[in-house]
Order: structure tokens, then sequence, then C-alpha cells
């Protein structure tokens, strides 16, 4: 089985301070296209996000000599952070001219970029906007499909669709690093198929008691640290030992 090696005490998505905080900073850098007259809907948004992130994750220039390898080590080396961002227009064409992925959804496109230094965006990026990603459902998603993996999002809080975005890609992250070799490579050859939605209330306290991987906020924006904000619910990792196994922490902008 795949797992983090890192130890518990040293968890890229635990909040206290750790080695990790010493190592230089770096980010990965997500792009959602909002174009005024044809706005996302939310759900797929977050959905598009979460398989954005497993997608830099798969790909193999992320991996061995690839090109982004070294950026991708130093980024997971120290703390895993996620930053969402808006553009339309032409701010959409610079940003897709830079090396990344786009990856569509039924409404959605969101782009990830190889991650750069917390400091050093480049500057077709840094000129965009984090705040205005508040997107809504023009009609309430489906059911989920119990077979397929689920991001469940905390029903207790309040966040905005670009926080949510870099916490379901959080997730999906989590999710990736409890799975085999063989499962990573069966969810990435089906597409990467999941669903996000909000949990009911009243399953919030179970979905977060059975071992599932577990975000946790460091309360850097929205929300207080320690918010628990996601359940990554994969249905290879549902009642068995996978990984490290246990709730991870993480630390999010």
């Amino acid at each position: 089985m795949s797992e983090d090696p890192t130890p518990v005490s040293d968890s890229p998505f635990r909040s206290e301070p750790s080695a990790r905080d010493e190592a230089p900073q770096f980010v990965l850098p997500l792009v959602v296209r909002i174009e005024k007259a044809e706005p996302p809907a939310r759900t797929d948004a977050l959905e598009t996000s979460a398989r954005a992130v497993l997608t830099i994750l798969a790909d193999e220039r992320s991996a061995g000599e690839g090109e982004w390898a070294g950026a991708m080590r130093d980024w997971q080396d120290a703390r895993i952070r996620k930053v969402v961002r808006r553009a339309r227009g032409a701010e959409w064409r610079r940003a897709e001219a830079l090396p990344g992925i786009t990856v569509t959804g039924k409404s959605a496109e969101v782009r990830v970029f190889p991650p750069v230094p917390l400091d050093g965006w480049p500057k077709e990026l840094a000129r965009l906007q984090v705040s205005g990603t508040d997107l809504d459902d023009p009609e309430p998603p489906v059911d989920a499909d119990p077979a397929a993996p689920v991001l469940w999002l905390n029903p207790g809080l309040g966040m905005s669709a670009g926080k949510a975005m870099a916490q379901a890609g959080h997730a999906a992250q989590l999710a990736w690093w409890e799975l085999s070799d063989q499962e990573r490579a069966a969810w990435r050859d089906a597409g990467f198929p999941l669903a996000v939605r909000t949990a009911e209330a009243a399953r919030w306290p179970e979905l977060t008691g059975i071992g599932l991987p577990l975000v946790r906020d460091a309360g850097f924006t929205e929300i207080a640290p320690g918010s628990c904000t996601v359940v990554a619910d994969h249905p290879a990792l549902r009642g068995e030992p996978h990984g490290s196994g246990r709730a991870a922490a993480t630390r999010s902008q």
C-alpha cells in the first residue's frame, strides 16, 4: 500500500508548528474561469477543482525526473497550500498560456499550475482576484452515488466557493495519499469520478469518527482554526486499514 511516509508529528497537514515551517513555502495555484454571463455551478466548480488537484498529482510530469517533479516535491516537503483565484476573458487566456492543466466539468473550467513560491507568483496569476468566487447551484445537486468517492462538506460551516474548492482539493489529495498504487491507477484511468456534497448534520459525527481522511483548516481565512471542513469518503478506504490510518489535519489559505 502507498502511504504518506511522513511521521505523524511532522505531517504537512498538521496545523502545529513543525520542521516543515522552516522549509521554503510553496502554493498550488488553481484558477477557476468565471465569466459574467455564464458562471459555473458551485458544486461542479468544487468537483472540478478536486479533479484538477488529482490530475496534477497523477501527471507524469509531477513524478520522477518530470519537469514539475522538483516543484511538486518542494511543495509537499513544506506545508500543503492551495489558493483559488478567478479569471475571465483575457485574464483566462493569459492564464491558459502558462504551463498547467485545464480540467473541464459540466459547466466549470479549472486550471491547475505547478507549485510556485508563496511570494513568487507569476504576474499573470498574481493579478487575479481571490475574492468574488461566490457561486450558486441553479438546481440542488442530485444524491451522490454511494459506490463512488464522495467529499463530504461540513454542514455547519459557511465557506465561499473559492474556499470550498481549495478544501475539496485538500480532501482529494488526502484520499490519493491513502490509496495503493493499484487503486490510484484505477481511479485515474476512470477519469477521477467523485462527488462533492454537504453532509447531513446528523451524519457528520459518524463521518468524522470512522477513520476516513479528514481535513482541518488552519484558520487563515473565513473559518476558525482547527475546523473540520471535509471528509474524503473513497470506497477503497471504507472499513479498511490504508495508508497511515489516521485523520489528517490541513493548513490552508
